[in-house]
């Protein structure tokens, strides 16, 4: 049994198209995009949003399972098995399966994040080992250690969440990656990767209905966190800089609150030395760190995952994320393992123009006004002040 809903704008009236005049550039309103959503009788999610005019084509599987749904013993299980994706199947061998995606001139990736694991291919409208992995995922890690953010985001989660699956790092730590065994994978496996947490998804030139018999073909057979205020500190006084996060608890993707915390992001905004000087910076925030040279740089952030977010891209950023097939896929295999349903651009727009100064005050005062904060620091950080004194002027800050 199939389920099938059509999600997105329905178009009104016809688009008139007459011959363009030599002197004069003119325009034309292309029917808005559709889409396509089937349900299989095993839980299996098929969306498509087909273009008429696209030659490539994205198709991949969007999996509502990360390092969220790991243990302590097994955390780095979802990164690892993004990592053997590609490396052949019981039908076809690594070298098979490159040389056959070469000679289609396709692209294959992947990537876990704390609640998902994406594996996606595209490719043109027509065409629609475990051991040395373990050196590949280390050489990774290392790589993640030398970049300062990264480390200073996993510490972040580790207090935010401490305790929990969203606390740990999506690598995992370096003594699961040398112990992980092919049980660990194939349980994880079975216990994740089931038809009702997952969502094929299929952008630009792809037929819906095509997707749909395929789905059934080869995925017929598939069988709230709570945020702690709290700190970690790693002093290191030959760091010439001292690396700082700070988070309060946001809202999940489904939050009435979350496109007004977006805009409220949006309007703290980002800052780095190399922009130049204050009178060029949008933000009052940007212009007072500049001004008093408090920082190299800083950057407002939002983290938000299904039922909860730390801390809080406008209107312009969500639509020049949407150019091109694979954006589209992203965007529709996210939305849909988040929330079970997709936003229309024309939506979204809607959404964020509907947001007042009023709602974004309220926002604040209700998300960050005396409010508990996780907080994570690297490096020469002698003169931070402590927790309690922070907590403290949390409850001074008034909007």
């Amino acid at each position: 049994m199939l389920s099938r809903t059509l999600l997105g704008r329905r178009l009104v009236g016809a688009a008139r198209f007459t011959r363009p005049s030599r002197l004069y550039a003119t325009t034309t309103k292309l029917p808005a995009s559709l889409t396509e959503v089937t349900t299989l009788s095993n839980g299996l999610t098929v969306a498509t949003e087909s273009q008429s005019h696209a030659q490539t084509a994205t198709v991949g599987m969007w999996i509502d399972a990360g390092s969220r749904a790991e243990t302590e013993a097994n955390n780095g299980t979802a990164h690892f098995l993004e990592h053997l994706a590609f490396k052949g199947t019981n039908r076809r061998t690594q070298q098979a399966l490159e040389l056959e995606v070469e000679n289609l001139g396709a692209h294959l990736n992947a990537y876990t994040s704390r609640e998902q694991t994406v594996y996606y291919a595209k490719s043109f409208r027509k065409d629609v080992p475990v051991a040395r992995e373990r050196d590949v995922i280390i050489r990774e890690q290392q790589e993640v250690d030398k970049q300062m953010e990264e480390v200073v985001f996993d510490h972040l989660h580790s207090v935010a969440f401490q305790g929990q699956a969203l606390g740990r790092t999506i690598l995992g730590p370096k003594n699961n990656i040398l112990s992980l065994k092919r049980d660990d994978l194939s349980s994880y496996i079975q216990k994740n990767y089931t038809a009702d947490r997952m969502v094929l998804v299929g952008a630009g030139g792809v037929d819906h209905g095509e997707l749909v018999k395929l789905a059934e073909k080869h995925f017929s057979s598939l069988p709230k966190a709570d945020f702690v205020g709290s700190e970690v500190r790693i002093r290191d006084d030959t760091m010439g800089t001292a690396n700082i996060a700070i988070a309060v608890e946001g809202v999940g993707w489904s939050s009435p609150d979350y496109f007004p915390m977006m805009v409220m992001q949006s309007i703290l905004g980002n800052w780095d030395r190399s922009l130049g000087a204050a009178p060029l910076l949008s933000s009052r925030l940007s212009h007072i760190v500049s001004a008093n040279n408090l920082a190299n740089s800083f950057m407002s952030f939002s983290t938000s995952y299904s039922d909860t977010g730390s801390g809080a891209a406008t209107w312009c950023g969500l639509l020049l994320g949407l150019d091109g097939t694979t954006a589209v896929a992203e965007d529709i295999g996210r939305q849909l393992v988040t929330s079970g349903r997709r936003m229309t651009p024309e939506q979204i727009e809607n959404a964020v123009n509907a947001v007042t100064v009023e709602e974004i005050k309220r926002v604040a005062h209700k998300y960050i006004w005396d409010q508990d904060f996780a907080m994570a620091a690297i490096g020469n950080i002698e003169g931070l002040l402590d927790y309690s004194r922070i907590r403290a002027d949390m409850s001074s800050m008034l909007y």
